[in-house]
């Protein structure tokens, strides 16, 4: 028989074990709400998504002078940075806090808790006010070395990482991921490892990294995650026009904040169109477009001191823009083609004087997509 002394422990146990069920129940009601009130209550965020090689000091500083509609610029990765050294190799990524007031957040891709504090604390040094992890990175080459999206399918490991990390930064620390590497369902472990630790934000591409950028967005199982999350997640993939952007809108009633990649360097524009602020009429678009393409093409000149490099990473850019035009393979094969400074400008020329901007509307970029998906 138990002792009163034994009954009044266990009931004391049993009181304390209710109460925190009660206070976990009562905090997620509450998130659950606030996340509800800031959706109807605020416009949305759109976040510039990070693109190796083109999103680069040079193009956000030209994007955000001629372009509105962006809240937060996230910098192409850094990786293998254990040195200062090595990180002061790309230091003037990180020069400035922001572009023309939208701030810079730049991105880490690494598996060494000591690289990301070293990362954090020279970022925090600069007064930048955020950095963001890469778990999300679903090229073969990063995924088979457990980095990236590669990382995914090992919470452990993300465990272990996080609990070294976050007691040693002093710096805001968000996450870019995807549903997992080879499943959907790895995400619904990562969060309850996710929500145990002060996660600014939480980045969530809709794919698997398996899929690479394959195959339709999984939304069912981005919902679940959302469910589970006690952080505030922000939805990336596939908004390539405002139609995009409002049917995810309607299936993701509570978020409101949103990362745009490859719709964003197809129409510049678009995160202005989605928060229905003022854009010119197509002629003028277009007009303001080729300003834009002018000024990151000298940026790049100065850059590499007149070097053909900057052909080569405005190439990439256009194998998305010219999606905005009305007939994008014929923009675009003039351009490629060009191997002399001169010739890349008189092809850009004809390329704004020939063709017609018709931007995101027309959803040429998506076409192109399911074109890809049927052969």
């Amino acid at each position: 028989m138990l002792s009163d002394n034994t009954l009044v422990a266990n009931e004391r146990n049993s009181c304390l074990s209710i109460k925190r069920v009660c206070n976990a129940f009562e905090n997620t009601v509450a998130f659950a709400m606030q996340k509800y009130c800031n959706v109807m209550t605020s416009h949305p965020k759109i976040y510039l998504a990070p693109f190796q090689g083109i999103t680069t000091y040079t193009y956000r500083e030209v994007y955000t002078k001629h372009f509105g509609g962006v809240d937060k610029l996230f910098t192409p990765f850094f990786t293998g940075i254990h040195k200062t050294k090595s990180l002061e190799k790309r230091a003037y990524e990180l020069n400035f806090t922001h572009h023309n007031k939208v701030d810079v957040v730049p991105q880490i891709l690494s598996k060494d808790a000591d690289e990301i504090i070293h990362f954090a604390n020279y970022c925090n040094n600069k007064g930048i006010k955020e950095i963001n992890w890469n778990l999300g990175c679903p090229y073969p080459r990063v995924a088979n070395k457990k980095r990236g999206s590669g990382m995914l399918p090992y919470p452990e490991m993300v465990k272990e990482i996080l609990e070294k990390i976050m007691p040693e930064i002093n710096i805001n620390f968000s996450i870019k991921c995807r549903l997992g590497y080879f499943s959907e369902d790895e995400i619904l472990e990562l969060m309850d490892v996710f929500n145990s630790y002060d996660i600014s934000e939480l980045t969530i591409h809709a794919r698997i990294g398996k899929q690479l950028y394959a195959g339709e967005v999984k939304k069912d199982a981005f919902k679940k995650a959302v469910e589970k999350s006690r952080i505030n997640i922000v939805y990336n993939g596939d908004i390539f026009t405002v139609t995009d952007f409002n049917k995810f809108k309607n299936e993701f009633e509570t978020i409101n904040r949103w990362m745009i990649g490859r719709g964003l360097l197809v129409d510049p524009f678009l995160p202005a169109k989605i928060k229905n602020e003022q854009v010119p009429e197509l002629s003028e678009q277009k007009e303001i477009a080729y300003k834009f393409i002018t000024d990151i093409y000298l940026g790049y000149r100065k850059k590499t001191n007149n070097g053909l490099q900057a052909i080569g990473v405005l190439k990439e850019l256009w194998g998305f823009l010219a999606f905005s035009f009305n007939d994008p393979q014929k923009a675009f094969n003039g351009i490629k083609k060009t191997i002399s400074l001169e010739k890349y400008e008189e092809v850009v020329a004809s390329v704004f004087h020939e063709f017609d901007w018709v931007g995101s509307e027309a959803g040429l970029f998506g076409i192109h997509l399911q074109k890809d998906l049927t052969k």
